[in-house]
């Protein structure tokens, strides 16, 4: 559903991606980390288009997309949260969520001064509010919602273009354990016919959702396995997790 082939990514004469491939088949949790300078948001912002790879292919379902846009990329399918909340924040929840579905069905539409005149799109918000557990605020401005429920409205607004490829870039950053067990079980409930490619630094996250982890070590993949692999990996011990196996 995702491939990477030969990507390459330098600022001057910093090389922050280098020869990264990657392949996601449909339906996986892929999960990737790494120490701060990894490249890892770097690398989510070559496939999502944000940045242009100075080397090597991208394709999203068979597709090449390397030079798309991001907005192309998005209509064929590929979302992503980032690792700051860019909800409206004066906006309201349902607000939020129905520009998101009135941007990806490509409607003349504004959010004022209800969304309840478009039951189509009060539907959909509806729904994308039920999967992701914010049903009961969807009438509350979005700055007065916690920090993790605005984490859950960021895992809504990737949502609403019903993505097949979704990528999560530290959704749990910032919270509190209660808030993180939220999320990580928002996530284990999304459908599997959606591929999610997550970056993230607790541990547990990783290993409770993740089908393969892929290790970044200086923007070159250290390893790729399944997390019992990773867990118990001297070269991963020694370079990011800082101690040696049992």
């Amino acid at each position: 559903m995702l491939s990477c082939s030969g990507i390459n990514k330098s600022f001057g004469a910093l090389a922050v991606v280098r020869d990264f491939s990657l392949d996601v088949p449909a339906g996986e949790r892929h999960a990737i980390i790494g120490p701060n300078g990894a490249g890892k948001t770097t690398l989510f912002n070559l496939i999502n288009g944000v940045l242009r790879a100075d080397a090597g292919t991208i394709h999203l379902d068979n597709k090449d997309v390397t030079r798309l846009p991001p907005e192309r990329r998005a209509r064929l399918g590929l979302s992503r949260s980032f690792q700051r909340n860019s909800c409206f924040p004066d906006m309201t929840v349902a607000e939020n969520l129905a520009t998101a579905v009135v941007l990806s069905w490509r409607l003349e539409w504004r959010p004022a001064p209800s969304i309840r005149r478009f039951p189509a799109v009060h539907e959909r918000v509806e729904v994308i509010a039920a999967s992701v557990g914010i049903l009961d605020w969807l009438e509350m401005p979005a700055r007065s919602l916690s920090y993790g429920t605005q984490r859950q409205l960021e895992v809504g607004l990737s949502l609403a273009g019903e993505p097949r490829v979704l990528l999560l870039d530290e959704p749990t950053a910032g919270m509190s354990p209660e808030e993180t067990k939220r999320i990580q079980a928002l996530i284990e409930a999304l459908p599997r016919s959606l591929t999610i490619v997550i970056i993230e630094h607790d541990m547990d996250v990783v290993f409770g959702l993740a089908d393969r982890v892929t290790v970044l070590d200086a923007g070159a993949v250290l390893m790729r396995g399944t997390p019992q692999e990773v867990r118990t990996s001297a070269a991963v011990q020694a370079r990011y997790l800082g101690e040696a196996p049992a």
